[in-house]
């Protein structure tokens, strides 16, 4: 508050706290702190050596403050000028009580203009204000029928509040003293000053007395207040009429009876009341006698009545909330259908046509070309995988178009409305990204998401053990809720969001809560997902336009029934060119964002980009090659820091010798130049940075010796990788040792591939007679096989082509070159047979640095489809049918080859 001009008189002001107002001839107490009440001592001292009152403003507030202590409120124009009669102050046993000062009021006054405060202004000193008195306050004379009916209102809230008082004896003597005063009045002035005093009393909306208080002539206070009187005389009356209904139907022994008698009460009497003004209300199928009072409940309300009519979900909105209006409020049956009813209308229901936001996209002629740009823009490669999406786009948008045609030709319009746009029946394959870990299975469904303009929801399926999860538990069970597919499409809020059920190969199977792999064959059909029936909805649900895409590492832990409903969709991993180009492109700025430098401060070279590559990660995505450079990047962020701390010295330490102060650092951290910062980081830097490298030439140190192949294998997460298999002779009696944790089938193939060997050792000069076992002459031996990584298990039908030659060069004395690897199994006739992950163990092996490659072929097609044309560019494929064709593309002419005697072979 500030001091006004001095042109008009000025009284000291206190504000009153809400709701409280002051009326003259009326007394109040308020707190102060501690500064107001030496201000009010202060001028009680003054004004006892003057013999004079102690006069105050007190002016109410307009609205309630709130909690923001900076925050502005306004006060009312109008105040009271009252009497101080006391000041008391907090006792000795509690002193952080206020003091508190009572005041009478005297006379009504008008700040000179409206004024706006804050809390502290409030706390804060008392301060003088220029005010003005009402100088029409006695020259309008109130009318005798105005009199007359504020006499007969007065007279009756004073009788209700008199009858309302019941037992309590000093309560209706007070209203009685001021009834005759009522039937007293004689004048206009003496009915002026009684209205005061009985709105002084008598508890009324604070805007009400907020008018009568700011009303400066005694006619309009006695209309005011006659106005004032018949409303609170009709709440009481209404009030008296709701009990009395309900006390002649009350059962003293059942207390919800009661209640309910209470709320029947109620009701009725507001439905008259909206009869007798005339009202014409709309009836509702949900409440046929009123609607609720309450916010939320009227919410619910409305959105049940926003749902289609004659579907499901409406039906069973309906039953539910005519069931809660007759269940009271404090019981557990209130709580658990309003709760079911909230997550019934915060589900997005599909009506009869697509979402508007999916609809203007597809209007859009440049809707593929945005959505492969979007593709090619978060993603690098995987031209397989966008293609499958570009085509699913197409087929919607086709779909869409036809549609609109026929809507169009029937409705014979130039275009279908908006409003109403056609019905498309969507059954979407159900797509299944099956790859390592890294590829950008789960990114990939974002990107999806965004090409498609449409909200992206994940669930995690991986140790999920109860089918509740995915159905959701029934409504007979405590705290239950929906499934995750459910909270998925709350939380999307459209009908047609994109769904990634990410890790489907990690969930249970089979437990005592049943099966979640099983409950997931209703959401991922395509046949059955538009009446998906969730446990604790109980409402079939439309998922017919969620667009569902699962990611998985490997497919042998998902069930036949499962991946019969999804389209799979291999993602093998990047080759070193695809891993250049995205650490280049997309984990390089994402890094040097995270760490806080810019593009120009760190600069990876080529060279040394594919060294991180080769030497510190060996993998199938990127996740290591990301921390890797991301390595990089803290260590260039930390060398920045220092940098920047050692200029900041320096400039420091020389202007304070030049006495021209210090430049704040900020100043220092300009754009670097090769004078005073290096953002180059060679191939060199690495190991001072990353330390030594993890697979420091091992690809390339792979020794020439006898006895040793390489195989091509796909590791547990689907990775490629070379393995070798190394075998050896021992003394013995001509048996075959196996280890390395070797499954039953390759332990078959190798026994296979043993014997295939020992059927032809006269032909390979391994024996000198045809029927000789290897073996066994001229001195007995056993032959031992092992497959390294022996803590890891390993098993399949792949390693036959790869254990043949293995046995091959121990028996013969031929090496295999280093850089041939081979997959392949194999028969008793000699015939090789295909294999499954070729592409995987192709890119493994380019990973290697394995430049010839020894295939089936049978799996040439899979060649030439699946790997990617810069690696087939730089290896050499070798594709053969038979064990002869294998073994002379892998020793070539190392291996001198006899004609073959008498062979014995089974005939059935």
């Amino acid at each position: 508050m500030s001091l006004m001009a001095a042109s008009s008189p000025s009284l000291p002001i206190v504000v009153l706290p809400y709701p409280l107002i002051l009326l003259p001839s009326a007394k109040v107490s308020i707190p102060v702190t501690k500064e107001q009440a030496r201000f009010i001592i202060s001028l009680l001292q003054d004004n006892q050596d003057a013999s004079s009152q102690t006069v105050l403003g007190a002016v109410p507030i307009l609205k309630p403050p709130t909690d923001d202590p900076k925050a502005l409120f306004q006060l009312n124009r109008w105040g009271c000028a009252a009497r101080v009669t006391r000041l008391v102050r907090p006792s000795a046993l509690q002193p952080s009580q206020p003091f508190l000062v009572s005041l009478q009021g005297l006379s009504r006054f008008q700040l000179v203009e409206p004024l706006l405060v804050s809390h502290e202004d409030i706390s804060g000193p008392i301060q003088y204000m220029n005010i003005e008195y009402p100088l029409n306050e006695m020259k309008q004379t109130p009318t005798k029928e105005t009199v007359i009916e504020f006499k007969q209102a007065a007279l009756r809230v004073l009788e209700r509040l008199s009858r309302d008082a019941g037992s309590n004896a000093s309560r209706k003597d007070g209203w009685r003293r001021l009834a005759d005063l009522v039937e007293n009045i004689d004048n206009g002035s003496t009915a002026a000053s009684l209205a005061d005093v009985l709105v002084a009393v008598i508890n009324g909306e604070h805007a009400d007395r907020i008018d009568y208080l700011s009303s400066p002539t005694p006619e309009e206070r006695i209309v005011k207040a006659t106005i004032l009187f018949t409303k609170q005389a009709t709440i009481s009356e209404v009030s008296k009429k709701i009990e009395s209904a309900v006390s002649e139907s009350l059962s003293k022994q059942q207390k919800e009876y009661f209640l309910r008698q209470q709320l029947s009460a109620i009701q009725k009497e507001l439905s008259s009341l909206h009869r007798s003004d005339g009202a014409k209300g709309v009836t509702s199928e949900l409440d046929d006698d009123e609607q609720s009072d309450q916010d939320d409940m009227a919410d619910l309300k409305k959105k049940i009545e926003a749902m289609r009519e004659g579907s499901e979900e409406r039906k069973m909105g309906t039953r539910e909330w005519r069931r809660l209006k007759r269940i009271p409020q404090g019981s557990v049956e209130n709580g658990v259908i309003r709760s079911y009813l909230e997550w019934l209308t915060s589900i997005p229901w599909p009506s009869s046509s697509l979402p508007l936001e999916s609809i203007e996209a597809m209007k859009t002629r440049a809707y593929l070309i945005n959505a492969r740009a979007q593709l090619d823009s978060d993603h690098f490669g995987l031209e397989k995988i966008k293609r499958r999406l570009i085509e699913y786009l197409a087929v919607v948008r086709l779909k869409y178009l036809g549609a609109a045609a026929a809507a169009q030709s029937t409705s014979s319009t130039n275009e279908p409305s908006s409003s109403n746009p056609p019905r498309i029946i969507n059954k979407a394959p159900i797509l299944l990204f099956v790859g390592p870990p890294g590829v950008g299975k789960t990114s990939l469904g974002q990107s999806v998401a965004k090409a498609l303009n449409r909200p992206f929801q994940r669930i995690s399926l991986g140790g999920v053990r109860d089918e509740a999860e995915i159905r959701g538990h029934r409504r007979t069970y405590v705290a239950s809720g929906p499934g995750a597919i459910v909270q998925a499409l709350r939380k999307a809020g459209r009908p047609d969001p994109v769904l990634l059920l990410d890790e489907i190969d990690k969930v249970g199977h089979g437990s005592n809560h049943g099966d979640p792999a099983a409950a997931l064959l209703e959401v991922l059909d395509p046949e059955q997902n538009h009446s998906f029936n969730d446990h604790y909805i109980n409402v079939p649900i439309d998922l017919s336009q969620v667009l569902f895409i699962c990611t998985s590492n490997t497919l042998d832990t998902i069930s036949a029934p499962l991946l019969d409903r999804c389209e799979v969709i291999q993602l093998s991993g990047y080759t070193f060119t695809e891993k250049l180009h995205i650490a280049k492109r997309f984990l390089m700025p994402k890094q040097l964002s995270a760490n806080g430098l810019r593009e120009d401060q760190v600069i990876l070279t080529d060279e040394a980009m594919e060294w991180v590559a080769t030497r510190y990660t060996r993998e199938a995505g990127v996740r290591s090659l990301e921390r890797a450079i991301g390595g990089v990047v803290r260590a260039k962020a930390v060398e920045w820091a220092e940098f920047t701390d050692n200029a900041s010295d320096n400039a420091t330490t020389s202007q304070s010798t030049e006495g021209q102060g210090v430049k704040l650092l900020s100043d220092l951290t300009v754009t670097p130049t090769p004078n005073n910062w290096n953002p180059v980081v060679r191939k060199e830097d690495l190991e001072g940075i990353l330390g030594i490298a993890r697979y420091d030439g091992e690809e390339r140190d792979r020794e020439e010796k006898r006895g040793v192949v390489w195989g091509l294998v796909v590791m547990g997460m689907g990775e490629g990788a070379i393995m070798p298999v190394e075998t050896i002779a021992v003394p013995g009696s001509g048996n075959l040792k196996l280890t390395g944790s070797l499954g039953d089938v390759i332990r078959e193939s190798a026994e296979l591939a043993l014997s295939w060997v020992k059927t032809h050792a006269y032909v390979l000069h391994v024996t000198n007679a045809p029927g000789q076992d290897p073996l066994k002459t001229p001195d007995p031996i056993d032959v031992h096989l092992h497959l390294p990584a022996g803590a890891q298990k390993k098993d399949g039908p792949s390693a036959g082509i790869a254990m043949v030659c293995a046995f091959t060069s121990l028996l013969t004395g031929a090496t295999v070159p280093t850089n041939i690897a081979m997959t392949g199994e194999v028969t008793l006739r000699g015939r090789v047979t295909p294999v499954g992950g070729i592409k995987e163990k192709v890119l493994g092996a380019h990973r290697a640095r394995a430049t010839k490659l020894i295939l089936p072929y049978a799996n040439q097609k899979d060649v030439e489809l699946d790997v990617p044309k810069e690696v087939k560019a730089e290896m050499e494929f070798v594709f053969v049918k038979t064990i002869e064709e294998g073994l002379k593309a892998a020793f070539g002419r190392q291996l001198h080859w006899r004609k073959p005697g008498r062979v014995v072979e089974s005939r059935l």
